[in-house]
């Protein structure tokens, strides 16, 4: 019986830290939101688009399918440096086309 009650214990204390875990990364994304190509090389967040799999492996400057998390209301008022075509960009709350390696 005192293994079953062990076990229990251990059990609870480990949901008791998952839930505390999850709270947090709720809390640290709180008036953050994605913003498609702001970042800077092998500077996005996690779960860019294809050619990325996860944070830091965007290959080019803005590139349009990665995201970095920026404070909400930011995303598209970000200035960015124009692109090689001479075109202004900004930053989207949706995937981009644009700056895509090859």
């Amino acid at each position: 019986m005192t293994l079953a009650k062990t076990t229990l214990g251990l059990g609870a204390s480990l949901a008791c830290a998952l839930s505390m875990a999850a709270a947090t990364g709720v809390h640290a994304e709180e008036g953050m939101e994605k913003c498609f190509g702001v970042a800077l090389a092998g500077q996005n967040d996690c779960a860019a688009g294809p050619g990325t799999t996860c944070a830091g492996t965007s290959k080019v400057d803005y590139q349009g399918n990665a995201w970095k998390l920026v404070p909400a209301g930011t995303c598209v008022t970000m200035e960015l440096p124009a692109g090689a075509d001479g075109m202004a960009r900004s930053g989207s709350l949706e995937e981009l086309d644009r700056d895509i390696p090859a």
